[in-house]
């Protein structure tokens, strides 16, 4: 496909020669439509599994029937190929270790039945090489997590079991080893997510501890579900300092469709994609929407469910994207990430013996 300065130009049209506004958006949304058929989203966090666990008489494979923001077709007219399905839970401060281990579990038999009930529309990702074969196959990849932090006690056994699970991502925000600072024991966890090729999502992580699990990562990490700080100042955006430690690190920010942290509208949205891929640069913007709630959910007009992602790629095309910037933004930057963590995975193995 060829970038915006590949296009024609016409010297010296009159005004009856130029393309109406509509006509202008229209062609926006085909490019959009085109690249997105080469190039679908890797959404990193929809958190469709807590909301089916709550109420699991959802049915997604019915167009807008589902009373959640998030279905199959929706999925599929937003162009979204590989899904991260949030294994988190809404829990509070003081929540016994033993219940965030069994809600834990519970979201991943919850995700697992899901894979398995829509054979034809999903299938269960565990490497970059599945993510291309989904899309090849036709199929959306689907990824296991993040897991909370939280559910790591004090003992590298429920990493392992995760991993053995499917788990490929693990989030360190409320877990007593990733307060402030990293502790000695959330060195030997960052040390076995490297080797088992397990991502570590830092979102709401404490600034601190952001960039010291990042700069202690051999592996790039992610931070799945978010928006730029120096646009809006909610806790769970990332301040520039951070962009930039992902940018050295090779690391991922993926921006929210959340109105509270991005804005009311797709032009704010298209916003917050700009400054973290000025900060970040192309390698370190992605797209993490954090659908799957049910219908109520406050979302910037256009946003409202994934079928509205051509329209932020065509909004993006308008402003001066270059296709392989955003061919980046939907799907290469993900791919990368899951290659390197596989990489790094590899020399550890050759390196070191598993922790203990």
């Amino acid at each position: 496909m060829a970038d915006l300065q590949d296009e024609p130009h016409s010297v010296g049209i009159g005004a009856e020669d130029v393309p109406a506004p509509s006509d202008t958006a229209a062609c926006a949304l085909e490019r959009a439509a085109a690249l997105l058929s080469v190039h679908p989203v890797a959404d990193g966090c929809n958190t469709l599994v807590w909301t089916l666990r709550q109420s699991p008489y959802h049915d997604i494979d019915k167009p807008g029937d589902s009373g959640v923001d998030t279905d199959l077709p929706r999925l599929r007219a937003g162009g979204v190929g590989a899904q991260f399905w949030s294994l988190l839970t809404p829990h509070g401060a003081g929540t016994p270790t033993g219940q965030v281990v069994s809600d834990t579990l519970e979201q991943i038999d919850v995700a697992l039945a899901l894979i398995r009930r829509y054979p034809d529309s999903l299938c269960l990702a565990l490497t970059a090489d599945d993510m291309a074969d989904a899309r090849n196959r036709g199929r959306i990849a689907s990824f296991l997590g993040p897991v909370p932090g939280e559910a790591v006690t004090d003992s590298l056994g429920p990493l392992h079991a995760f991993h053995a699970l499917g788990v490929r991502i693990l989030a360190p925000a409320g877990a007593p080893w990733a307060q402030q600072d990293l502790t000695a024991f959330g060195h030997e966890v960052v040390q076995e997510a490297n080797r088992l090729g397990i991502v570590l999502d830092l979102t709401g992580c404490p600034p601190t501890a952001a960039r010291q699990i990042a700069t202690a990562s051999k592996a790039p990490v992610v931070v799945s579900n978010t928006a730029a700080a120096a646009l809006n100042p909610h806790p769970g955006n990332v301040t520039d300092e951070v962009l930039l430690a992902l940018r050295e690190a090779n690391g991922l920010a993926m921006v929210t469709f959340d109105a509270t942290r991005t804005g009311d509208s797709l032009h704010a949205v298209a916003d917050h994609v700009d400054h973290v891929r000025a900060v970040a640069g192309p390698q370190g913007v992605g797209l993490g929407a954090a659908f799957g709630t049910e219908r109520g959910t406050s979302r910037p007009t256009g946003l409202t469910d994934p079928s509205g992602y051509p329209h932020l790629i065509a909004e993006l095309l308008d402003r001066g994207w270059p296709e392989a910037d955003l061919a980046l933004l939907t799907w290469g930057n993900a791919q990368r990430v899951l290659r390197d963590a596989e990489f790094t995975s590899r020399a550890a193995h050759h390196r070191r013996s598993p922790s203990s």
